[in-house]
């Protein structure tokens, strides 16, 4: 009898473990405590009184078709989505699944599909690309990064896999049983191709039709420094700093206006113009950390020509302006917000750190497109030669928009904007 407990105790602790040093299991083991029916595919048309009625149907039926048994959550392949009650922003997440053989299901991150799991011996789904294995971000477009995943990584259907997912903004980096099969990919947003992925929102387990179960699920929330980490350690190649970090020494222009503080470059209060790299550029990247006040504002010179308001002259001014500028200072226009070319395009908004935190950016320049990727999320992808100057705000001409060279630098407007870790990729053709 003694040695028969022994063995239900190691069995017992073989299918739950404690969750890893600084994660947060998001299953005790014993109840689904924490967790909700949810699936997002039945609400998105809905709004008001039905989609209320919808989410209150999901949450009452889900203990009808999720269920836990010996440390693991099961599900027969029936009801809406397994969902956590919390949201997250940028996470490192963990579990294992045993799905059924010609399977098919997934795990949602921001309630956004999806990580796919399915069976790759599926000959009928092979069509679909079943073949290529688990782990990628099938709900992406044909031939964009992450849709189908590295290597072929799954265990038989049938025995546990483990997966591992690293969100930061909408990139996203995914092992399978040990092996990397998607590499910082952006995750789309499937409701919203022309939006990126919201910035906060719930894990859901997919339910497709088979029976899956699931054990050791955990979380680590990412803070914003180790975010900005993550996403700088990607994609370096070809970036030179062009700050030293301790003067201007490569830099031309109202620089006196400007000061050094703890590495950075950060406009004096009340001061402001805009300081330069003295390098002649056509097509580039800049990536930058950069840190508001509450009400901040300040912005990117793209392609400035050394005088003059680089709003109008220049190719455009980038905005870089806190995003909660018109509760603290009064309304703006939307081609305004935060990575917006000023007055001609808007930028999406609400992707920007806590004010006092870095931000960590990057601005792409090609020819007439304008990309900046803030945190993780492509905020603005423009062309600024199909911007109607008819409609542009307070109809103001921008004669330097069609520029095609010119200087980098910063666009003071008296606030003490910081500015650090300023690296440049030359993209002209050589």
């Amino acid at each position: 009898m003694r040695l028969l407990t022994t063995l239900l105790a190691v069995t017992a602790s073989a299918l739950f473990a404690e969750a890893p040093s600084g994660f947060t299991s998001l299953f005790n083991g014993k109840d689904l405590a924490g967790w909700h029916g949810y699936n997002p595919h039945s609400v998105a048309k809905l709004t008001g009184e039905k989609k209320d009625a919808m989410l209150k149907k999901m949450r009452e039926e889900f203990p009808q078709h999720w269920s836990v048994k010996d440390g693991e959550i099961f599900n027969p392949g029936t009801g809406a989505y397994a969902t956590t009650d919390k949201d997250y922003g940028d996470f490192e997440l963990t579990l294992e699944y045993n799905m059924a053989p010609k399977g098919d299901s997934g795990v949602y991150l921001r309630g956004v599909p999806q990580v796919q799991i399915w069976d790759p011996t599926d000959e009928k789904a092979f069509k679909h690309g079943a073949q290529l294995g688990s782990g990628a971000l099938w709900n992406n477009s044909p031939g964009k990064p992450g849709k189908d995943p590295l290597v072929l990584a799954d265990k038989p259907a049938g025995e546990w896999n483990t997966l591992r997912v690293v969100m930061v903004g909408a990139r996203v980096s995914i092992w399978l049983n040990g092996k990397q099969t998607v590499d910082h990919a952006i995750l789309e947003n499937y409701y919203d191709r022309k939006a990126s992925v919201p910035a906060k929102g719930p894990i859901c387990l997919q339910t497709h039709g088979a029976p899956i179960r699931w054990r050791n699920i955990a979380i680590r929330e990412i803070a914003g420094d180790e975010a900005n980490r993550i996403l700088a350690s990607h994609g370096k190649a070809g970036f030179k700093s062009v700050f030293n970090g301790k003067d201007f020494t490569g830099w031309a222009g109202p620089v006196e206006n400007y000061e050094i503080v703890d590495g950075a470059i950060a406009c004096k209060k009340g001061k402001g113009g805009t300081p330069y790299y003295d390098q002649d550029l056509t097509d580039f990247a800049v990536r930058l950390d950069f840190k508001l006040p509450s009400g901040g504002n300040n912005g990117l010179a793209l392609r400035y020509p050394g005088t003059g308001n680089t709003a109008y002259v220049g190719m455009c001014e980038l905005q870089v302006l806190d995003d909660n500028y018109d509760k603290v200072k009064g309304k703006i226009d939307p081609r305004q917000v935060h990575g917006s070319a000023y007055g001609m395009v808007g930028a999406q908004r609400g992707f920007q750190r806590p004010i006092g935190e870095w931000n960590f950016q990057e601005v792409t320049v090609v020819g007439s497109t304008i990309k900046v990727e803030l945190n993780g999320f492509i905020i603005l992808d423009a062309d600024l030669s199909k911007v109607d100057m008819a409609t542009v705000m307070a109809k103001s001409p921008h004669p330097g928009k069609d520029r095609k060279n010119g200087f980098f630098g910063f666009a003071g407007h008296n606030d003490p904007a910081q500015f650090r870790n300023i690296e440049i990729k030359d993209l002209a053709a050589k």
